[in-house]
């Protein structure tokens, strides 16, 4: 088995986030978070009211052997709005803004080269904005931000369908 890495994406509420990478082979777990800011240890009321600079992430720990790097960025892409740097769908502001963060020269040049693909497809008329930056450390969100989606199923849907997410998406991406 080769040895396990990890990869980081904010996309907005970091609940949406998960059920997508979740349960595909090779992922070892979705761990729902805050990172790219300089507060130690925040907890989510602290990075929605702002000010720690942070922004809720997922840590995908996943099994290169089984699903690529590249793979899961394609994923990401299809889980957002790339041309909304103000945060996603109803999420507004910078604890929501679309980024990628990178773990190393590798993961930089993957997510570099697929922006620019996706640029370059002429898919969307407006630039793509998503960030690429260099991951910081990442804090775990509070046990009941954790598999939110599978815990509040529900509400879960109603928050995905109410926020223009499952909207977004469908008219988006389904046709990939």
């Amino acid at each position: 088995m080769a040895q396990l890495e990890k990869a980081i994406f904010a996309g907005g509420c970091f609940w949406c986030m998960v059920q997508p990478f979740d349960s595909l082979p090779g992922i070892h777990s979705v761990v729902s978070g805050y990172t790219g800011g300089h507060t130690e240890n925040p907890t989510y009321n602290q990075v929605t009211a702002g000010g720690t600079g942070h922004t809720e992430a997922v840590e995908i720990t996943f099994d290169p052997d089984l699903i690529s790097y590249s793979e899961l960025v394609e994923i990401y892409w299809r889980q957002t709005d790339p041309t909304d740097a103000g945060g996603q769908f109803a999420d507004r502001g910078d604890s929501y803004r679309p980024v990628i963060f990178y773990k190393d020269d590798h993961q930089k040049e993957v997510a570099e080269a697929s922006k620019q693909a996706l640029q370059e497809s002429g898919k969307f008329s407006s630039p793509i904005v998503t960030q690429i930056e260099e991951a910081k450390p990442f804090y775990p969100a509070e046990d009941y931000h954790q598999d939110f989606y599978k815990k509040e199923s529900a509400h879960y849907k109603r928050y995905s369908v109410g926020s223009g997410r499952a909207g977004f998406i469908s008219r988006h991406w389904t046709e990939e």
